[in-house]
């Protein structure tokens, strides 16, 4: 299997570089025997079936971009990925002019700075610092001066429209350095809404980092490696996604972060509670143990994710699918448009 079998032509005006105004305003593609649907994204209820469990990703994403300059002048930046577990010690990918090397400063701004521990190719370990004088702590001190990670597609600065729009309703854990897309389009009433309509709605944590948006490197898909992130999901969540799964039930995911953390965290088909780490690569052929449907935004060429649909609905189908949407300008990746798709017996 290769990785241009998964290639197609975009064009660039499909890219959606802003939200719309309502993040329920959002169209939606679907497909049976007869063919393609046009819908909206507040057609959802309808698509409900009574049981359904929907999970949904509640990670939050962190205004994880850090600007900033060495003391000589030269500008950096630094993008943090994930803590170390020492206090205020983060792994970040580091940007400048000159490769950062140990005992490196950045200054952000006064009284906020981080100083590089070590460097391993891309990946800077780094301390944050808050001036002793400030009333501010380093989680604060990010938060105020950090921005928003948008995907390098959307080639703009973020703004503070971002801080709100590129993060889900129900973000809860900090973690994130990219957003958990297909989430974004859901609404308090429009869940609401899916909930009468008989959908039980379960929050897991993947916390998505930035190697969602690497390109594949390889022609030969089977070479790839992923990128690794953290997971968790509770006794309540596994008990109540299980217990339909027995049942009969779907199990829907909002998103292929959810799914990937499904996946990753069922053994012999039974959902294991705790957290973990997945590197997990789902591709065409992979059979699936958890999930029955997909929420998806419209993804790159080429990419992981792009292949993860392919592998739950069928390769032909999702790029038939992929080219009548450009057909019908559906606005693609982070702010764009969605699918819901449904296994390779549609």
């Amino acid at each position: 299997m290769r990785t241009s079998d998964f290639d197609f032509e975009l064009p660039e005006y499909l890219i959606a570089k802003r939200p719309l105004e309502k993040r329920d305003a959002s169209r939606l593609l679907r497909w049976h025997d007869e063919g393609f649907v046009d819908g909206h994204i507040t057609d959802l209820p309808s698509l409900v079936q009574a049981g359904d469990v929907w999970v949904v990703n509640d990670t939050r994403v962190i205004p994880a971009r850090l600007l900033g300059k060495k003391p000589s002048g030269g500008k950096v930046e630094i993008l943090l990925l994930e803590p170390t577990g020492v206090a205020d010690v983060w792994t970040a990918w580091g940007k400048a002019n000159k490769p950062l090397k140990q005992g490196d400063k950045v200054l952000f701004t006064d009284g906020f700075y981080a100083e590089v521990l070590s460097r391993d190719g891309k990946c800077v370990e780094v301390k944050l610092v808050v001036d002793a004088k400030s009333s501010m702590n380093v989680a604060q001190a990010i938060e105020m001066h950090g921005h928003m990670p948008l995907p390098p597609y959307i080639d703009r600065p973020d703004s503070e429209d971002d801080k709100k729009r590129y993060q889900t309703v129900f973000a809860t854990h900090d973690g994130a350095v990219a957003a958990p897309t297909a989430g974004l389009h859901l609404t308090p009433e429009l869940m609401s809404d899916m909930e009468h309509a008989g959908a039980i709605f379960v929050h897991i944590t993947l916390h998505v980092g930035p190697g969602t948006f690497q390109p594949v490197q390889v022609d030969d898909v089977h070479a790839h490696t992923m990128h690794e992130e953290a997971y968790v999901v509770s006794e309540n969540a596994a008990q109540i996604i299980n217990q339909a799964k027995y049942d009969g039930r779907r199990v829907v995911a909002v998103g292929t972060t959810s799914l990937r953390t499904l996946e990753a965290a069922t053994v012999d088909g039974v959902l294991q509670a705790g957290e973990g780490r997945t590197d997990i690569f789902i591709y065409p052929s992979y059979t699936f143990q958890m999930v029955d449907a997909l929420l998806t935004n419209f993804h790159l060429p080429q990419s992981t994710l792009l292949m993860l649909v392919s592998a739950l609905a069928g390769k032909e189908q999702v790029l038939k699918a992929y080219d009548y949407a450009i057909e019908k300008a559906y606005r693609f990746y982070s702010y764009g448009d969605a699918m819901f798709v449904t296994g390779k017996k549609l």
